[in-house]
């Protein structure tokens, strides 16, 4: 029996074992990568849906963070850059959101005001005057 399964391995049309572990290897990877694609695809039209569902929300926030994340930008490759800004809200709940350059630019750490957003979607920001 032993013989057999080492015949039918050894050769596979007249290839060798290796042919077909190669196959099965990048069929698994294309497979593999094809579900994680798949997976962001379905995980981004959920989010999306379900900002489209969330109400419109105006809430008293302060500015705590902001930060930019830079990707790419290696050899030839131009960077892009992806703005965050974290607001908190009355009960200590924070939300982090993406912005736009110009958005970002305009609002500073410390900052008071009314957030308005709509799910993890950034709708604006309307400062009240600070004390002084």
């Amino acid at each position: 029996m032993g013989e057999l399964f080492t015949e039918m391995f050894d050769t596979v049309g007249g290839g060798s074992i290796f042919i077909v572990i190669f196959l099965l290897f990048g069929a698994t990877v294309f497979t593999l990568i094809m579900s994680a694609f798949l997976v962001a695809i379905v995980r981004g039209l959920m989010q999306w849906n379900r900002n489209n569902q969330a109400p419109l929300t105006t809430v008293p926030a302060s500015i705590v963070a902001k930060r930019g994340h830079v990707s790419g930008g290696s050899g030839d490759n131009s960077s892009s850059t992806s703005y965050f800004v974290t607001f908190e809200v009355r009960g200590g709940e924070r939300h982090e959101l993406q912005l736009t350059g110009s958005q970002f630019g305009t609002l500073v750490e410390g900052d008071r005001g009314q957030l308005s957003m709509q799910g993890t979607r950034y709708k604006g920001f309307n400062r009240t005057p600070q004390d002084q």
